[in-house]
């Protein structure tokens, strides 16, 4: 199994953030899941990837030639895919990934959960989108996906695309719920 994780690549966040992204890397690696992410060297990506490669596990970063140009790359990662672009990137992460897993982030970290949920949404992905809503980072978006269904913008079946955990090891847990979201999510997709 593959888990492309999306994560900050801040260096001024909280620490018990940073924690948990090690926590993460430290799991993935002992349950022998590969690991693609955005190749980033500081931050939670950063933190992330120094815990798999630390417990030995295998992590494969992407990251557009210009990050990589400006340093931002992670100087540890050896398995390192240069994209020409940021629509690359994410089109690599979405190809490699079994399962998402969202860490707090910013705008960036955001758009790529927002794509993943849509993909879903059209069928062109499959695997689990799992929010880790850390220190309930994410219960501002959450509040928002909970009013995208009230408002009919997007259908109550839709609210099984995603699943929220609250820590670490409910995200690793939920990386086993294999079962599709819907048999035929294009069905369902046009409100």
């Amino acid at each position: 199994m593959t888990v492309s994780v999306f994560a900050s690549s801040s260096s001024r966040i909280d620490k018990d953030y940073a924690t948990e992204a090690s926590k993460l890397g430290l799991l993935l690696a002992q349950a022998k899941i590969d690991v693609v992410y955005g190749g980033g060297g500081i931050g939670l990506m950063g933190r992330l990837a120094d815990a798999v490669l630390e417990n030995g596990g295998k992590i494969t970063g992407v990251i557009p030639s210009f990050m990589k140009d400006e340093g931002w790359d992670h100087s540890l990662v050896s398995e390192m895919i240069i994209t020409s672009d940021m629509g690359e990137r994410k089109k690599r992460m979405f190809e490699m990934a079994d399962a998402i897993i969202a860490l707090p982030g910013g705008v960036g970290t955001l758009e790529e959960l927002s794509e993943a949920m849509t993909l879903k949404q059209l069928g062109l992905y499959k695997g689990p989108i799992i929010i880790l809503n850390t220190l309930n980072f994410y219960k501002s978006f959450i509040d928002f996906l909970e009013h995208m269904v009230s408002g009919n913008f997007l259908r109550y079946e839709h609210k099984g695309m995603w699943e929220i955990a609250s820590t670490v090891e409910e995200a690793m847990s939920l990386l086993g719920k294999r079962e599709g979201w819907h048999h035929d999510p294009r069905s369902i997709a046009k409100i």
